[in-house]
This record gives C-alpha cells, structure tokens and sequence, in this order.
C-alpha cells in the first residue's frame, strides 16, 4: 500500500545522492528492438510476474520513440506491469536513462526489485550489468559537519548543542538527536529513508542541511566522507538514475545541473508531473521567513543591515496581520513597499555576510552560510513578486498552520506548459506513463498541459517497418526554428490485463439533489448509509473537501456499527494498514487518498465519491489559469477546472480494481455526473466499468459480491 504524502522532497535541495549496483563488465551496445520480446520475456519471468499484451506494446513503442528520436505518452492500465515495459528497451538501448517519479515507494520498488532482477535477467544479451541509482535532494542526508560539530542557531549564538537546545537526552527531541548522532557511525548511505525506526522532521531538520546551507565538500572538514557527496560521485556512474519530479523540476525549469547528461527521460506517474512541477516553481514569503533571516544574520553582518531587515520585517508583519486572501493582480503601492523593502535589506544582508567572510574555515561558516542562504531566498522571492510578471500569478494566502493566523504572498506560475517545453524535451527522447493520461479519451489535454502540443501530435500507431522520415527527427529539430523545436509525440493506449465491465460496475446517483457547498447533505449521507450496508463495509469514501469528510464520518458512525476511519486520526499509512485489515472497516477522507491507496481484495469493494472535484471558486492559481485560457478563446471550464476534476476522478476510481480478482462498485453521488452535458467527459476518463444510474440493481450487486465468485455484471445488458 502506497500514498503520496510519503514521496515529497524538497524542491529546494539539489544535491544528489544515489544506490548503485554492479559495475559494467562490457562496453555498452544497443540491442536490436526484434530482441524486445526475448527481453521483456526473461525480465518478467525475473520477478515472478505474467507477461501481457498491452506490457509488450508498451515495450515496443518506447524502443521506436528511443530509435526515432521522438517523444511518448503511454496510458497503461493498473496491472500493465509498465516498470518492466520501460526499463527493458531502456537498458537494451545502451545509453544513460533517468527515471523520474512521484512517489518515494515506487522509486524503492525500482531500486530495490525491478531494476536488480531486471539487470540480472538481461545480463546473458547485454553482457553487462548497467549501473542504477536513486537520486535524491541533499536533506535527505544526513550532515556530518552538523552531527559532530552541531547547529546554527536562530538566536545569534553561533553554535550550539541541538540536544541541549531541544529540552536535553530525556526530551523526545533530544533523544532523537542522540539517536542519529550514533546512527550517523554506523550508516554507509546517510539517507534517511534507511533509518529505521525514524525520527521526525524536526528532529531530522537539526542534523540536515539544503545545497544552499551546505558549506561545500572543499571546505567542509567532512567534505570527503560527506554521504551526499559520496551518492552524488556514484550517481555519475550510473546508467539509469531513479529520480523524482521535483528534482526534475529543478533540473527542466531552474537550470540548476542536478541530473547528468542523459539521452532518455521516462516520466512515471505522469499525471502528478504538473503539480510537481508547479510546486517547485512555487515561492512564499512568510512573516516567519523574514523573522529567522534576521535572527540569522544578527551575529555576522552588520548592524545597519540587520536593522533595515528587522524594520522591514516588523512592517511586513504588520500588514500581513490584517491581509485578506485571495488573488493579488498588482501589488497595491503599501505592499509593494513591503517587498522592496525586504528586498533591499536582504540584498544588504548579503552583502554585508560576503564582506565578512574569511579565507580560513571557521565553525562560524555553518552560522554564515544558513544565515545567507535565508537572505539569498527572501531576496529571490521579493523580487520575483515585484517583477509582476504575466507570468506568474501572486496571492494572500492565510494560514492557521501554527495557530498565528498571519497571512503571506505566494507566487506561481500561471502555467508550467511553456517551462516544460522548454527545458523537458530538448536533445533527447522523453517518455511519459501513468494508468490515467487520457481525459475525456483523448490525450491532448494532458499533452498540452506538460508541454506538448497537439499540432506536433504524430499517428498514434507504428507499424513494425515503418519509415519515420521527417518525424524521426522531431526530439531534436522538429519543423521549429532551431532555437524553439517542435517536441512531436505520439500518444498510446495500450490498456488494462483487467476486464473492467465484468470486476466493477460505475453508478452514478441521478435522483440525488446537485451538491451546493454545504457539505451537510441528507439525501447524500442516506444514499451512502445503504451503500455501505449493502457491501457490509469495504468502502473507500473519497471526499472533495476535508469538512465534507468530518461531516460523512460523524453522520455514519451514529448509523451505523462499522468502524469509519477518518484521515487526519491517525498517520495515513497505518489508517490504510488498519482499513485493509478488517473487511467491515471504511475510511473516510480527502485528496491524498485520491491516489496512490493499494488495497486489492475483499477490503475495498465500495468507491464512493461525494461530489465532483472541482477546484475551489476561489483558488487564486487555478482560477487565473481558467480566465487565461478564456481571454486566449478557450473553454476555460474545460481546460481547468473539469480536466483538474477528471484527473482525480479517474484516479479514484482506479482505488477499486487493483488485482485480477477485485470485484466492486465506484459509486459517484452527484447526479451532474448523468445529467450534466459535461458528464459524459468523466464518465469517459475513468475504467471502463459498467455503467448503470439504478441504484436497486447497485445494491443487489453490492450484496452479492460475498456470495458469488463469478463477475458481478448485471443479468439485464445495458440498453
């Protein structure tokens, strides 16, 4: 079981580290694609798994997209076993790969299973064994320079002992501390997902520090034993590096040179790619920011600087106490005072800590370089919010997080599109994977969304022995200036081994009343009370909201006897623990449990939906992207808001078939689904399930699905 709130890494850090395996024992030579087959045959075999029809075509398209210099979006279907599909024809072809992912737990199945057991399958044709590696941000490692000389304080003490500072040994703190220092002479890797038990992040945050805090391996005294450094060598070696979206993110848009050169980009878990994407473009300027900058650089730079910064941050602090939220299309004039402010003091700040530096190490570099790298990223933001590009789109946004209630700016990109066009597909192939691509059955939504225009789109099918001709060289020239390429593309299916309208049935309930933004919905809470009856529990309930969540549960678990888990009363890992192991149990909650929850068999064979998805009215970025798509003559509806709800809903209900054997229901309780014209794009972005609006038949289904082992598709066919 699996989620997607394991797999964050901070966008910020973009230092690399890796995990290799063997070493080459041959010069690399690319295979020939009519070896596809045999490869993909023995590498499935390696894991124990079945090989299918839709896993060979996916296999065979990457190897033409490599060959051919072209670009890929391949929609494979839960149980396609598309690691293996991308992998084969990847080390087949000889040249550097990088895999990059939105989770933490498929970048260690790939790690840790699929790459090892492939490596080992393939090696009778290679006669090699390629080199892989897991590349991650620098604070997932932990520092040596911090464990044995300790932390930068925030007080202008200059360095302290962090189990001192964090209430002494006995303290929860300090003992997780102590903790790591001893961890810390035992690990090889330093990474902290090989520690277990863990620590939290606070506890972590005393003994990591991000690229912009690192002192660099030439003068840190630890630089040569440093595990980030050492991962970040080994990495160089690799031949396929497993990486995630954010630190691809910084490598596409920023520039920063985080990934060595390679000639194919494999995007796993695609349909995150612009979230991630548009989070790590994302910058905040917070009231607490600005107050830590300025603690930091008390002790080292010079007082007129840290006044101006103080002064600034003290105006700040008061206007943002009074802000209200929402979008901000030009800074008022008070505001953007504010900012430049801040900007200026920062920029003195900065100054002012180069102008002290010494040429000799010090342990005060630690309090410097922390210190310059809070003054670097105010400085960097403020600018950014007082260049007022189109671009970018800025917002208030009030956050109750640390019970201060204060507000800050945030400021994003108003699309990723154009970022990714140009940084993802210049001077190689890049492929782009997921169970959910195709929206409304189409891939152009999507397409479009990561950079890929659908007047670049090539035939999707290749027949064996087809001459590319001008395609061939879309990757690299396209019909494009040479400056600006065309990325040409072609989009896949190749479906699911799963036979969706015999495992689960889609049924939307028409008679409902249309949802307003109460949450407190009788005749919803009704419908999914008998739900739930008729299946005896086994219900995932996806929510749209976090309240409509809390309101469902509090209503139902006065209904009925099942137990209802609700997210946010527990860690959600031991919530979808807890829920798998008990049939009669239900969890309820909201968008982290939209994706990424693996729990095949009898514990869940009920998907509720409350409601579409959409987007908040008032989200600040989604809305600006839907008046940008409109001013340009688009449906920005469509564009927008419906694909971000298709997306989701295409995701959830991919929750319920997750094996071979699953039967169920996906029951989605708003009638605008049926009764809206723009239903019938979400019924078509989702499993082909058997669609069905009567809601007696659903519960004959529902309580049938114990007593029989044969298909739970209904006697009366679809009229």
């Amino acid at each position: 079981m699996t989620n997607d709130s394991e797999s964050q890494v901070p966008a910020e850090d973009a230092a690399d580290g890796v995990d290799s395996a063997d070493t080459p024992d041959a010069p690399v030579e690319a295979v020939p694609r009519s070896r596809i087959p045999e490869l993909l045959h023995a590498a499935v075999a390696s894991v124990g798994g079945v090989e299918r029809p839709g896993q060979l075509r996916m296999a065979e398209a990457v190897a033409d997209a490599v060959d051919n210099g072209e670009h890929l979006l391949v929609q494979a279907g839960t149980g396609t076993g598309k690691s293996l599909a991308y992998l084969v024809p990847a080390l087949a072809h000889g040249d550097r790969v990088v895999v990059a992912t939105a989770t933490l737990a498929l970048q260690r199945q790939l790690v840790e299973r699929d790459l090892p057991r492939t490596v080992e399958a393939l090696h009778p044709v290679l006669r090699r064994r390629p080199l892989f590696a897991m590349l991650k941000g620098r604070s997932n490692y932990l520092c040596l320079h911090r464990a044995n000389e300790g932390t930068p304080g925030d007080e202008g003490e200059g360095l302290f002992d962090p189990v001192e500072a964090l209430g002494g040994p006995t303290g929860k703190l300090g003992q997780e501390v102590l903790r790591l220092r001893d961890w810390a002479d035992e690990t090889e890797t330093g990474d902290r997902d090989d520690m277990s038990p863990g620590v939290s992040d606070k506890a972590w945050a005393q003994l990591a520090v991000t690229s912009k805090e690192c002192l660099g391996a030439t003068r840190c005294a630890y630089g040569q034993e440093c595990f980030a450094e050492k991962a970040r060598e080994r990495a160089k070696l690799a031949d396929v590096v497993v990486t995630n979206h954010a630190m691809l993110a910084i490598d596409a848009i920023e520039g920063a040179p985080v990934l060595p050169e390679h000639e194919l980009l494999i995007v796993d878990e695609a349909h995150e790619l612009v979230n991630r994407v548009t989070g790590a473009a994302t910058a905040e300027l917070t009231v607490g920011a600005v107050n830590r900058a300025v603690k930091r650089a008390a002790r080292l730079a010079n007082e007129k600087a840290v006044d101006a910064l103080q002064a600034a941050a003290e105006n700040y602090h008061g206007l943002m106490e009074t802000a209200q939220p929402g979008r901000v299309e030009e800074l008022p004039e008070y505001l953007a005072y504010a900012v430049t402010a801040i900007r200026d003091a920062s920029r003195q700040v900065i100054t002012s800590l180069g102008e002290t530096r010494d040429k000799a190490l010090t342990d005060e570099d630690a309090v410097r370089k922390q210190a310059m790298a809070a003054a670097e990223t105010l400085h960097e933001t403020a600018d950014r919010l007082l260049r007022d590009s189109e671009y970018d789109v800025v917002w208030i946004e009030r956050s109750d997080r640390f019970g201060l209630g204060t507000a800050s700016l945030r400021v994003a990109p108003l699309s990723v599109s154009g970022l990714l066009r140009e940084g993802l597909y210049k001077e190689r192939s890049v492929v782009l994977t997921s169970a959910t691509l195709k929206l409304g059955g189409d891939f152009n939504g999507v397409a479009a969304s990561v950079g890929l225009p659908s007047d670049a789109r090539l035939p999707d099918a290749r027949t064996p022995g087809d001459n590319p001709g001008a395609a061939g060289s879309g990757a690299a020239s396209g019909s494009g200036s040479e400056d600006e390429p065309v990325p040409h593309w072609r989009g896949i299916d190749v479906g699911s081994p799963f036979k969706y309208p015999k495992q689960g049935i889609l049924y939307v309930a028409r008679h409902l009343a249309d949802p307003g933004r109460d949450p407190e919905r009788p005749d919803m809470l009704d419908e999914l009370t008998e739900l739930i009856g008729a299946a005896g529990g086994r219900t995932l309930g996806l929510f749209s909201s976090m309240r409509g969540a809390q309101t469902a549960a509090e209503a139902l678990r006065e209904r009925l006897d099942n137990r209802i888990l609700l997210q946010g009363e527990n860690t959600l890992g031991e919530l979808i623990r807890e829920f798998a192991s008990d049939a009669t149990t239900c969890l309820f909650g909201t968008l982290s449990l939209w994706q990424g929850v693996d729990v095949p068999g009898s514990a869940c064979q009920l998907v509720v939906m409350d409601r579409i998805p959409f987007p908040r009215p008032d989200d600040p970025l989604m809305s600006a992207r839907q008046k940008d798509v409109e001013q340009r003559g688009g449906n920005g509806f469509m564009a927008v808001a419906a694909t971000h709800a298709a997306l989701l809903m295409a995701q959830g209900a991919g929750r319920l078939v997750r094996a071979a054997e699953d039967r169920g229901v996906v029951a989605v309780l708003d009638p605008r689904v049926e009764t809206k014209r723009y239903g019938s794009f979400f019924r078509s972005s989702m499993p082909e399930f058997w669609y069905t609006t009567d809601r007696n038949q659903v519960r004959r289904s529902l309580a049938a699905i114990d007593a029989a082992a044969a298909p739970i598709r209904p006697v009366a066919e679809r009229g």
